[in-house]
């Protein structure tokens, strides 16, 4: 009998002990699965006791962050459209009647600096000395070309004066400013440019700014020439999008306004002949 109780014991005990150790075996199994996989056991039960809670935001994304304020860029500036410039008038007559020309050039080289009269700057221009041959009718056979020198007499005391184009009047505003610029045959934008950068231009047109109607032409020592007596140089101070603005030597009048449309029509019949200078 006591044999039999004690096997029974040695076999409920074997029992528990097995239980016990795989109830031991368990939790060493959960505790080495939480340190290895970072999750902590019984996490809901702490955040139920006071843990933060964080804005929830979208799967996979990181919580907001402030964002730098920057400001806005700003706009281009506008392109500039018109300007007008402060630049001497000077008479032509009654000294020059025939000499435009020159009296532009002297407003454009006192603008710049230099401190000399038309009546300095005029024995210092060439002259086409060819005299005038007319026919029996009236007419010019022959003169000097205004592309060597000035045609005729700018004071009129030894007869008529004509005039004087670009390629012989730039050589002496060379003469004057290093950065002289023919402008002759450019298109007209760059004239309104040099205005809108503030230097002003010598410019080629006509006495009423309008289409010469009326043309003459005689032989040159470099072969004939045409062109008109109604030939007349300003002095551009300024323009807008409607209107161009002349220091007019004939006229007298300091930033005369002329409409743009009708003083390009001019300013091309006259060749788009243009004299100035760069910064």
């Amino acid at each position: 009998m006591v044999r039999v109780l004690w096997a029974g014991m040695k076999v409920t005990f074997g029992f528990f002990l097995i239980v016990g150790l795989l109830f031991a075996s368990g939790v060493f199994t959960l505790l080495l699965y939480a340190k290895y996989t970072g999750k902590e056991l019984f996490a809901a039960e702490r955040e139920v006791s006071g843990s933060i809670a964080y804005a929830e935001t979208a799967a996979g994304s990181n919580p907001p962050t402030a964002k730098a304020q920057t400001a806005p860029a700003a706009p281009d500036p506008a392109p500039k459209k018109s300007n007008m410039i402060d630049a001497p008038l000077i008479r032509q007559k009654p000294e020059l009647p025939s000499g435009c020309e020159i009296t532009s050039l002297t407003m454009l080289l006192q603008f710049y600096g230099v401190k000399k009269s038309k009546m300095e700057l005029l024995p210092e221009m060439k002259v086409d000395k060819t005299p005038l041959v007319r026919g029996k009718d009236g007419s010019i056979i022959s003169w000097g070309n205004p592309n060597l020198g000035f045609v005729g007499d700018a004071t009129g005391q030894s007869g008529r004066g004509f005039g004087i184009y670009h390629t012989a009047l730039a050589d002496l505003l060379k003469k004057y400013v290093p950065t002289a610029v023919d402008l002759t045959r450019q298109p007209f934008e760059k004239v309104e440019q040099q205005i809108l950068n503030g230097i002003p231009v010598v410019a080629w047109t006509t006495i009423d700014y309008r289409v010469p109607s009326e043309w003459v032409i005689w032989d040159t020592p470099i072969g004939p020439i045409q062109t008109t007596f109604m030939e007349h140089a300003v002095l551009v101070v300024g323009v807008d999008e409607e209107a161009v603005y002349v220091n007019d030597p004939l006229s007298e009048k300091a930033k005369q306004r002329i409409d743009k449309d009708q003083f390009i029509a001019t300013w091309e019949a006259m060749g788009r002949q243009a004299l100035s200078y760069n910064k």
